[in-house]
């Protein structure tokens, strides 16, 4: 699976606007340039794990939210992934998903 960094750079802007950041306040902690931060919320550059990781920290979000869209921390997590397999794969293939994941959860 190829990463959209179209998709992550918009996912950083969001949040860095809902921390109430200019993209100047964001590049200062970053010491990179607003040239750059704004490449990367537009997509045109990709970011680094690492400096991704650094921006996360900076924001207070997660890495998995700004790659996936979805926090491990929220009760509906992984629930579009199981979604996306159940509905990539035939009905027999299901069927057999389901019975494993029913003998799982039965085991708790």
């Amino acid at each position: 699976m190829a990463l959209d960094y179209t998709i992550i750079g918009q996912r950083l802007k969001k949040a860095r606007i809902d921390k109430k950041m200019t993209q100047e306040n964001l590049a200062e902690k970053l010491d990179v340039s607003i040239a750059f931060l704004s490449r990367i919320e537009r997509g045109s550059s990709h970011v680094n794990l690492k400096r991704l990781t650094e921006i996360c920290d900076i924001l207070g979000v997660s890495e998995g939210f700004i790659l996936n869209g979805v926090s491990s921390n929220s009760s509906n997590y992984l629930t579009s992934e199981f979604n996306d397999i159940l509905s990539s794969v035939s009905p027999e293939k299901q069927k057999l998903i389901y019975k494993i994941a029913k003998v799982i959860s039965e085991e708790e």
